[in-house]
């Protein structure tokens, strides 16, 4: 009988430790999940059909090839800050009040005062979080630039500088790396390196990889036609032709990153991401505005995963809070009812008809604008008409509205780029992507348009009103006065004809 006993507990507890070993083997296997941001990067790309660029960006294209490629990818926001908090959170940065740009923020070096915190809604977590729930290493090693109040800590397992204060908030960390330079990537630095980690690595993109341009490519200014809404002068030609540049710039940066990840032993076990937050900051009309140029991001998946079909190319509408939701659901994490986003492999995911983006206030210029994309078409709604697109801004001493504003004054300008630039725009824009690329032909007072416009039109209203749009209140007092201090001593600031709700803070 004890001899019986004794082989029946011997046996549970083999048992016991098989199924313990068979779990540790499960989250051991659980995929490495890897976010590769660009900054300000539109997709110029040859996997894009972009015809300057193909057969100049290499990288890209075989990735997309031997990945997932969306085709119609678009950001939340066409400016950084209120991107990144969207897609960190998975939830429109419309509904947790982060729309402004640079919101709740220290100023030099000091920590948040309270009045400016913008806090997250109560049980909100950020995808960092979750994934650290699910078991996962976190970490970022490039910027965060989010507009709510938190701990770097909390979010990232590493990655804040040693003197790092809890609260402070958007430029932890070494937002700047060089990673064509870098030598030992984050994911070495976790403890146990049978621990999937989820991280977040950020090339300069747009900003600063056209000098990484392989030798014997780099475009010169006069390779590259501009879009009609620009004139043809040589600063919007440097400027156009640098955006195409960076694209073939961010090639080479993205193939060190690989790179390193197959010399570490990593690539095999990660899928990785690879996005952008908005589109072009070299280029008027594209950051900071919601047309396609500012909304349009590219989006590429590759990673061992029965999902991830080798040369799947998909053109349904998505957003980069899909990007947020599918992280979390091939990390195997939480999926908070809250999501705006999908898992875009789910087996009930259903196709967008619409995607939404915002624009407001951008450092201190003052505006507001939503947008809605369709398959055919792109809705734009300008709370703030009067305010022309020249209104000021922070490129305000560049070239490329230095020369747009002499041009202008000069009488030198096309009647459409005179009228585009410094004319009241029209509370409704409603463009064909398909016939007019360049959303030149606005087609809101087109009666052929009618029923397709009015569809648009009450889709964004009830839009406004389900998720209650933040940008439909008045900013914070102490967030335009912290807006205020931070530039009121900048040359750009103090020449320009600022926005009236600032009147109240001049002495």
């Amino acid at each position: 009988m004890y001899k019986k006993f004794y082989i029946v507990i011997v046996s549970c507890l083999l048992l016991s430790c098989g199924s313990s070993n068979a779990k540790k083997e499960t989250i051991e296997k659980k995929p490495n999940i890897l976010w590769v941001i660009a900054e300000d990067l539109s997709p110029f790309m040859g996997c894009y059909g972009d015809s300057i660029n193909i057969g100049h960006t290499p990288v890209f294209d075989q990735f997309a090839n031997e990945g997932v490629l969306f085709k119609r990818a678009y950001s939340t926001a066409p400016v950084c800050s209120a991107a990144r908090s969207a897609f960190i959170t998975g939830k429109m940065q419309t509904t947790t009040g982060t729309h402004n740009h640079r919101s709740s923020r220290f100023t030099d070096g000091e920590v948040v005062p309270e009045e400016l915190h913008i806090n997250l809604p109560k049980g909100m977590k950020t995808i960092p979080e979750l994934m650290k729930d699910a078991g996962y290493f976190t970490f970022n090693s490039g910027k965060d630039d989010y507009n709510f109040n938190y701990d770097r800590k909390a979010l990232y397992d590493v990655g804040a500088k040693e003197d790092y204060v809890a609260g402070m908030n958007g430029w932890q960390g070494n937002m700047a790396i060089d990673y064509m330079t870098v030598k030992d990537y984050v994911w070495n630095s976790r403890p146990d390196k049978n621990q999937p980690w989820f991280g977040q690595v950020q090339i300069m993109g747009g900003k600063k990889d056209a000098k990484y341009v392989r030798e014997g490519e780099k475009l010169a200014v006069n390779d590259v036609p501009l879009p009609p809404y620009f004139p043809n002068i040589p600063s919007q030609r440097k400027a156009w032709t640098e955006h195409y540049n960076a694209n073939r710039g961010s090639d080479v940066t993205f193939e060190h990153i690989l790179d390193q990840l197959k010399a570490d032993g990593e690539l095999e076990n990660t899928i990785i991401f690879f996005f952008s937050d908005h589109g072009s900051p070299s280029s008027l009309r594209h950051k900071q505005f919601c047309y396609e140029g500012g909304m349009l991001v590219p989006l590429m998946i590759k990673g061992n995963s029965k999902a991830l079909k080798a040369g799947t190319v998909r053109n349904d509408l998505v957003s980069l809070l899909d990007v947020s939701a599918t992280t979390l659901a091939m990390g195997g994490a939480k999926m908070p009812e809250y999501l705006d986003g999908q898992d875009l492999f789910a087996e009930d995911y259903k196709e967008s008809k619409y995607v939404v983006g915002a624009r407001d206030r951008c450092d201190y210029t003052i505006d507001r604008i939503r947008t809605v994309v369709s398959e055919d078409y792109r809705y734009i709604r300008n709370f703030f008409p009067e305010r022309p697109m020249m209104q000021a801004g922070y490129r305000d001493l560049k070239p490329i509205v230095t020369d747009l504003k002499k041009l202008h004054k000069e009488g030198k300008l096309t009647p459409y780029q005179d009228k585009h630039w410094f004319g009241i725009r029209p509370t409704e824009e409603f463009y064909d992507l398909k016939a007019d690329p360049h959303q030149m032909n606005n087609l809101a007072n087109n009666p052929k348009y009618v029923t397709v416009l009015k569809e648009h039109r009450e889709f964004l209203e009830n839009w406004i009103k389900e998720t209650d749009d933040k940008g439909q209140y008045p900013e914070a007092s102490a967030q335009l006065k912290a807006t205020y201090d931070m530039w009121k001593d900048r040359p750009r600031f103090k020449n320009a004809k600022i926005n009236p709700e600032y009147d109240q803070f001049k002495k």
